[in-house]
């Protein structure tokens, strides 16, 4: 029971056991009832066990579990106890019950998360326990890039899965960029006709002389994103999408030159595009691109119900609005003094668009570039220090800095890393990643939401490589965003690493195709494909 990840706050070991059998029953009380379904469900896939509808535990039912409601206890907090009872789990709410219905499955061994039984005889035991735990951030997240390589539908319920499973909470989808729009929007279907697909993909990093001379692309239907929202929901896990503008929208422009800077280029000779980096061709800031994208995000709030939409606003290259007659026309006419003010004007339009339909805007930190829209909040990826400045001026803050938590990150120095990208990024210094810069006041550091992973997928060009990128590195990201951890330089990590000992037998079962400890495996690397390593220490700032 000391192989928990993420580590909870509090844990009594007791001297016995409950053990599960086939007359073992299940009481999900009162709004508790969607997590009884999926715990039941889930035990049932791996157990055979069919744990059907009991009672509330009492003195006759020392072998059931049961599901309920403490309202002394926070909003995600849990208690989970096992004693001769029988196994009770209370949560503040029904997403405190769901994390203490994973910690009941982790106390159960790696064979609870396979999806049939192994078709032996066997035991299932807790540990006679009790858990208290809490989470120490609110947002807990994973980005997942699916415009550069495609994740079908599948993936995504299945990435949903392993993230529920470290207890992160907040999945944000990268749904657009340069090279792909994945969301199908019904009055522009163009966008998913022309802009979901490019001719072929550079293998590796944009200096490899390397192609996959081969079509490339897929979107998910209004259908499907309605199914992932869902899915996710019932892990009480938040979607956030993001449709990323004003740069990096060639696959936008490609499928409808008009909104591209169409008095600098010829858009409409412009395809998705094959490469990797930064496009050049951004938005124009025209009123057509405004009321173009208020229809974008018109449908897209019908189909995420998160109370944050994210807009992008990275990478934004101004060269084209420089050249342009009509964005130093606008310039102009808004008395703005350059092309920062520009994009943060972009900005500002959607941050007030989405704040009257009851919604939060959030993006990359350049929407910090011009001026910060009001009620905007940051995700700090370019190190702390757009966060800093964000949570001072009193901005929440969803801190993902690049040289710490982008998982696409080199994850060793060694020759056989496959595709190696930037600074070597090990299990222990994402262990050591502290979310909240210490410069904060208490005051300006309650502006931090909490942290995130993000998984690029320019080099990643199919599932098993974002496995291999992504853990075990989100597992210790996870315990890093949920558990109350000593300072950096102080935490266990070789207790962690004896817990994950544990934990990769776990991931076996999930069929997550992990980077062993070890190193990678023969059919995990890369031979001959170039990528772009970083040497030295990354900046902490």
């Amino acid at each position: 029971m000391t192989d928990l990840i993420p580590a909870p706050r509090r844990v009594v070991a007791g001297s016995g056991e409950v053990r599960l059998t086939a007359h073992s029953r299940l009481h999900a009380g009162t709004r508790t009832e969607g997590v009884g379904h999926w715990l039941r469900t889930v035990l049932w896939q791996a157990t055979g066990l069919p744990l059907r509808e009991g009672r509330e535990l009492d003195d006759t039912d020392t072998d059931g579990i049961g599901l309920r409601l403490d309202p002394g206890l926070g909003p995600e907090e849990y208690r989970l106890v096992s004693d001769s009872s029988g196994v009770l789990i209370e949560g503040g709410s029904a997403a405190g019950v769901f994390w203490g219905a994973q910690t009941l499955r982790q106390l159960l061994g790696r064979d609870a998360y396979r999806k049939a039984p192994l078709g032996r005889d066997r035991t299932w035991a807790v540990p006679h326990v009790t858990i208290e735990d809490a989470p120490r951030f609110r947002w807990r997240g994973l980005m997942l890039d699916v415009a550069r390589h495609f994740t079908p539908k599948e993936g995504v319920l299945r990435h949903l899965d392993v993230m529920a499973a470290h207890k992160l909470n907040v999945f944000h989808f990268h749904l657009t960029d340069d090279q792909g729009w994945r969301v199908e929007i019904k009055r522009y279907p163009r966008l998913t006709e022309v802009g979901s697909w490019r001719a072929r993909t550079k293998f590796g990093h944009r200096a490899s002389p390397l192609w996959e001379e081969k079509p490339h692309g897929g979107f998910y239907t209004q259908d499907d994103i309605r199914e992932i929202v869902a899915y996710a929901a019932e892990r009480h896990i938040a979607v956030v999408p993001e449709i990323d503008v004003p740069g990096h929208s060639q696959a936008a422009i490609a499928a409808y030159p008009e909104l591209g800077n169409t008095d600098v280029i010829d858009t409409a000779s412009l395809s998705v595009w094959d490469n990797w980096g930064i496009s050049a061709n951004v938005l124009a800031p025209t009123d057509n691109t405004l009321r173009f994208y208020e229809g974008v995000f018109e449908e897209l709030l019908d189909l995420f119900p998160s109370d944050f939409i994210h807009v992008g606003g990275d990478e934004c290259l101004k060269d084209q609005w420089r050249q342009s007659p009509t964005a130093q026309a606008r310039i102009g006419e808004l008395g703005l003094v350059d092309e920062d003010g520009l994009q943060a004007w972009f900005i500002g339009h959607f941050d007030k668009w989405l704040a009257a339909r009851g919604r939060r805007l959030i993006g990359w930190d350049e929407i910090l570039e011009g001026g910060l829209a009001e009620g905007a909040a940051v995700s700090s990826w370019r190190g702390y220090a757009g966060g800093i400045a964000a949570a001072r001026a009193g901005h929440d803050v969803v801190m993902c800095p690049e040289q710490q938590v982008y998982l696409d990150h080199r994850q060793a120095a060694g020759e056989d890393e496959p595709v190696p990208i930037g600074y070597v990024r090990t299990l222990e210094d994402v262990y050591r990643f502290e979310p909240v810069p210490p410069e904060l006041t208490p005051e300006e550091a309650g502006h931090v939401l909490g942290t995130q992973a993000n998984v690029w997928t320019e080099v990643m060009e199919d599932a098993a490589r974002v496995d291999y990128q992504t853990y075990p590195r989100l597992s210790a990201f996870a315990e890093v965003a949920w558990s109350s951890l000593p300072a950096a330089a102080e935490r266990d990590f070789a207790g962690f690493e004896r817990r994950m000992a544990v934990h990769y037998r776990r991931l076996d079962a999930l069929g997550v195709a992990y980077r062993p400890p070890s190193g990678p495996l023969p059919w995990q690397k890369r031979p001959g494909v170039l990528g772009r390593p970083i040497d030295g220490a990354p900046p902490n700032r």
